[in-house]
């Protein structure tokens, strides 16, 4: 096998490799852009985006682990007087 037949191949490979994933990195941005809508469609509908948000990231968490913050931070308002 010549090194010019091992460029070749090298380059085919690297080429599929970037071509993935600039494909991916589209997919992404398209995915992105349909957040974004569905977030203005929930704001159009009256609901708090922002909250929204930290429902959706509190969702993503292990169960325990939330429960646990929101027992310390319940501890941590109500010593400050905040309940």
């Amino acid at each position: 096998m010549s090194d010019d037949a091992t460029y070749t191949v090298a380059a085919d490979e690297l080429r599929q490799l970037i071509e993935r994933y600039e494909h991916l990195e589209a997919e992404r941005k398209d995915i992105a852009d349909q957040q974004k809508e569905v977030m203005a469609e929930a704001k159009g509908r009256g609901y708090d985006t922002r909250v929204l948000r930290k429902v959706i990231a509190m969702r993503k968490r292990d169960k325990d682990d939330l429960a646990e913050e929101e027992a310390v931070l319940e501890m941590y308002k109500a010593a400050l007087g905040m309940v």
